[in-house]
């Protein structure tokens, strides 16, 4: 089968690629899936730097989510048992942690509905306890990450400011229903917010970004808000002054969603009951704004590590080489 390799650490379109491997036998208590789609994250940017906290041995193939296919053709979702990623033909999984796909969603729509949009409730119901009525600050909103924080919160019926960098991806957050939509390269951030919202500041602040962005929403949060921190994607991990959010009466909330696979699994599993009822209904529905083939795969990576896709990026290996969906 074919499979992307990374043999050393480094930028994803440098140290990626693709090589002809035999299919992964699966160990005990593991299945082996066909894949039908495989979702890009911000992870697999770092797993081929070596900067994720989770480093599989060389050479391994990235690919930390996928909608695959069992060998009695039921069609799943799975994080892949590193070091056999999703981006490859086949991958293995582990039996027990397999979530039936929604058969509301494609294969890539579904791929794109496990970590993205887990995370998201988990940060939003579990830890922040989002409330109908509240305002929802969210940043990165057009992104993979974002754009699924920004759907689960109108779902909850909050009103979703979205904070974005540059005019596309202010159009793509309106059209995933942002009520009020801020781009920090045109727009002061801070004075926007608080315009937004009476001078009160966000009930609940979602941030995948960390530095400058943290900094904003410690600025901009509401008395008695939540700020849930689930990751980094601006490279700078901020250091918070706990004497602020003494002063300003406002939480801060740390998310590590793949904690719940091994400290709580039934709760991952009523989440993904909630998302496949919302996915169902119509009330989220992820948004995959280009798919390309195995052999691209190399190449969307680097494009989400850099910052400069919208949505989700799925690599869909039946897709031909040259050819998008």
């Amino acid at each position: 089968m074919q499979a992307w390799q990374v043999h050393q650490n480094g930028e994803p379109s440098e140290v990626m690629r693709l090589e002809d491997v035999e299919r992964p036998v699966p160990g005990e208590g593991q299945v082996l899936l066909k894949v039908r789609a495989a979702n890009i994250n911000f992870p697999d940017a770092l797993l081929c730097r070596g900067q994720y906290q989770v480093r599989p041995p060389l050479p391994f193939t990235p690919g930390v989510e996928i909608c695959g296919e069992t060998e009695d053709g039921r069609r799943v979702l799975a994080n892949p048992a590193l070091p056999f990623g999703g981006f490859a033909e086949y991958t293995v999984a582990d039996a027990a942690a397999l979530l039936p796909a929604p058969d509301a969603l494609d294969d890539a729509e579904a791929a794109a509905l496990h970590i993205g949009y887990q995370t998201g409730w988990f940060g939003l119901h579990r830890r922040a306890h989002l409330e109908a009525g509240e305002t929802l600050l969210v940043h990165a909103a057009a992104g993979g990450v974002g754009s699924a924080a920004v759907q689960l919160g109108k779902a909850a019926g909050a009103t979703v400011i979205g904070v974005v960098g540059g005019a596309d991806k202010a159009a793509v957050a309106r059209e995933l229903g942002c009520d009020v939509v801020v781009d920090r390269r045109t727009e002061d951030v801070i004075g926007a917010v608080k315009a937004a919202t009476g001078g009160r500041g966000a009930d609940v602040i979602y941030d995948p970004v960390g530095g400058a962005a943290y900094t904003q929403s410690t600025k901009v949060v509401a008395f008695e808000g939540r700020i849930v921190v689930v990751g980094f994607a601006s490279g700078t991990i901020p250091s918070p002054a706990l004497n602020h959010a003494l002063v300003k009466n406002y939480a801060i909330l740390g998310l590590h969603w793949g904690l719940y696979n091994t400290k709580n699994p039934k709760l991952v599993q009523h989440c993904h009951e909630q998302l496949t009822e919302l996915a169902t209904r119509g009330a989220i529905k992820p948004l995959v704004s280009e798919r390309v083939p195995l052999g691209g795969a190399a190449a969307a990576v680097q494009r989400v590590a850099d910052g400069v896709t919208t949505g989700r990026v799925a690599v869909v290996p039946s897709l031909e080489n040259g050819a998008t969906a």
